[in-house]
């Protein structure tokens, strides 16, 4: 079965506002056992206006990374998120 990712771009407007998020996420985080591949990192913006800050988590599946997304744990962290940074996320299928 092909992993499933998320690829999230982000421009954080509230430094200390973002820590309540990342706790809150981490929630969800633990419960669905990601794996991060990246997460704010040093990054080059070649083509588009690009974002300060991107992220890659890896699922055992699509399905769990959608899971992940709408759980009631992640909705929490969504509402902190949308409040102190301005982004979009992704969720895509990895190749078998």
């Amino acid at each position: 079965m092909p992993k499933g990712y998320w690829i999230a771009r982000v421009d954080v407007r509230d430094a200390e506002g973002y820590k309540d998020y990342v706790a809150a996420a981490k929630l969800a985080f633990d419960r669905f056992d990601v794996k991060f591949l990246a997460r704010g990192g040093a990054h080059e913006k070649v083509e588009g206006p690009g974002r300060d800050r991107n992220v890659i988590i890896e699922f055992p599946s699509l399905a769990t990374a959608r899971d992940c997304y709408h759980s009631p744990e992640y909705q929490r962290a969504v509402a902190i998120r949308q409040q102190v940074a301005d982004g979009e996320i992704v969720l895509v299928e990895g190749l078998d």
